[in-house]
This record gives C-alpha cells, structure tokens and sequence, in this order.
C-alpha cells in the first residue's frame, strides 16, 4: 500500500513540475493595451459589438480593427474614453444617446420556441421549450438580440423610466464649469 500511495505521488510531482516548466516555456506575450481597453469597456459580455465579449472587443481595438464606437450599451462616454486612451479622433456628433432598458415578454404571445433563450448572453430568460419564458428584469442588460429573434413579437424592450432610484446625477461639463468660474471672477463674486 504504501509503495502505491508513493509511486502516485512521484506521478504527482513529476507531472505537476513539467506543467510548471510547460507553462513558463510556452506562455504568450499578452499586450497591456488590451487589458486597459478591455478595462473601460462595460464587461457586460452581450456582442452587441459584433464580438462575442469585451475581452475580443478589446483585442480588436488594439489591433486598430474596430472602430471606438463599437459599445452600444458604453455609449458616448465609452467611444471618448477609447478615443482619448487610443489618441484618435472621434465624431460622435450622430450618436444618439441610449436609453436604458429592459425586455419584457408577453405571456399570451409567447410560443415557447426557446430562440430568445439561445441568444440571451447573460441567462436572462427562464423558460423551457413549447412551455411559457419570462425575463429577469434585474440580470437582463436590454441589448435587444432576443426581441429580434422572436418569430411572434412576444418580446419588447421596455425603457427603464427616470425615478428616484434609478435617476443619476449628470456629470459637470469641464467647459461649462470653466465658463461659469470665469463669469464669476468678471462680475467680481467668488466661485463656489
């Protein structure tokens, strides 16, 4: 017994140092550029980008193979953050701005076809096939890929209204506060 329990570990130790030396002989150069846009990027791994997470999104990027604007849910600040980090210029004078939402099935209209549930990158959906899905508001980040695949147009995106506990507070333009201090120093009074 004790020969068996010492020849496995021998196995052990032999195998776990050559996957040791494996890994520093054969590790790959990663580019810190990626990390740090991948970094900036939502990480809500939804492809609405095109790619299938923020990690290929980002590698991309670094690559210069996609343009900044390609984070529909980072929207405008997202795309200025790429922008600035890359040193390119963008003109997000088109974009629009996103609203916040959420999909909702209709019960009645629901055929239990299960396509919404394959296109749900974050398990959003619950249902099981020819059976009624319903979804999970709170998990679900409103891409929108589900809504498209519904042969019955059981699904709509539902806005997320501006409430108290949803509502954030606007960040200052830097211009605007710059304008507003030197107006101040004009007129004689102090800036708060």
């Amino acid at each position: 017994m004790l020969l068996a329990v010492g020849s496995l570990t021998a196995i052990g130790l032999g195998l776990g140092g050559l996957l040791g030396v494996a890994g520093r002989l054969l590790a790959v150069e990663e580019n810190p550029l990626e990390a740090e846009l991948q970094a900036l990027l939502p990480g809500s791994q939804c492809g609405q980008c095109g790619f299938v997470g923020c990690a290929q999104a980002a590698a991309a990027l670094a690559r210069g193979e996609a343009a900044v604007t390609l984070c529909p849910p980072g929207g405008k600040a997202v795309a200025e953050q790429l922008a600035k980090r890359l040193g390119v210029r963008v003109d997000l004078s088109a974009h629009t701005k996103r609203v916040p939402a959420y999909a909702q099935i209709v019960e009645e209209l629901c055929i239990g076809c299960t396509r919404c549930l394959k296109e749900c990158s974050v398990d959003g959906i619950v249902g099981a096939n020819k059976l009624m899905h319903t979804v999970v508001s709170e998990v679900c980040h409103g891409c929108g890929k589900c809504a498209a695949v519904c042969p019955t147009n059981a699904i709509r995106m539902i806005e997320i209204p501006d409430t108290l506990a949803t509502w954030h507070w606007p960040k200052p333009d830097a211009a605007a506060l710059s304008r507003s201090r030197r107006s101040h120093l004009e007129s004689g009074m102090t800036p708060a």
